[in-house]
């Protein structure tokens, strides 16, 4: 009896240290794979959102959906500018006399495919609306819409993904943890989104950790 009670309290001690190991690594093991995937999610966001403000810049409005906003990627082009002041001479009939006119000359200087100046020689926008680590393949749920702000009627859009969906295999008691993030060094909230369908915003939700410099 002794030596069976010695047997059960190795393997109750056993069992108590792996549970506080884990309870250790657990967190710092779940913060690594999620930063690792959340990183790649965002890079993708950030395609998205490139893409989008070409769109907006060339056609003026947000693409809303992904077809359109490849094939667009795909053809369209920017119109280089420029822009010189210039002057001459008219006849003003009310002083009856040549005044000066003082014009703003634009000058088309060429085209640059929005491909090249996106992408370079990478194709990766073809596959932007993929989410990385998905499971079951899910992409990205993007909408653009119009909205009133002031009386003023502009385009928005947002692209986004449940962060469920990106650390779909981690526990869930660190996921449910993870869903209630409010914290200027998170990524708040359960989804991971670029843009507003609500305000005029073409911000992401993550924070600067996940930007290069330059990014946004």
């Amino acid at each position: 009896m002794k030596t069976i009670l010695q047997i059960v309290l190795w393997i109750l001690c056993v069992v108590l240290g792996y549970l506080i190991y884990r309870s250790v690594t657990g967190p710092i093991e779940f913060k690594k794979v999620k930063q690792e995937r959340f990183s790649q999610v965002i890079a993708k966001l950030k395609d998205i959102r490139n893409a989008q403000e070409a769109h907006k810049t060339v056609t003026g409005k947000y693409a809303n959906d992904f077809d359109k906003l490849v094939a667009f990627v795909d053809t369209a082009q920017y119109t280089i500018t420029q822009q010189r002041d210039s002057s001459y001479m008219e006849y003003d009939e009310v002083y009856q006399i040549d005044l000066l006119k003082e014009v703003k000359i634009i000058d088309t200087l060429g085209f640059v495919p929005v491909k090249d100046s996106l992408f370079a020689n990478d194709d990766r926008y073809k596959t932007m609306m993929n989410v990385p680590f998905a499971q079951g393949g899910e992409k990205f749920t993007m909408k653009a819409d119009v909205v009133d702000k002031g009386g003023y009627r502009t385009s928005v859009f947002e692209a986004m993904v449940n962060k469920d969906v990106v650390l779909y295999d981690q526990p869930k008691d660190l996921l449910a943890r993870e869903n209630a993030q409010i914290s200027v060094e998170e990524v708040n909230g359960s989804t991971i989104k670029v843009g507003s369908l609500t305000e005029v915003s073409t911000s992401g939700n993550w924070p600067p950790i996940y930007d290069k410099k330059g990014d946004q």
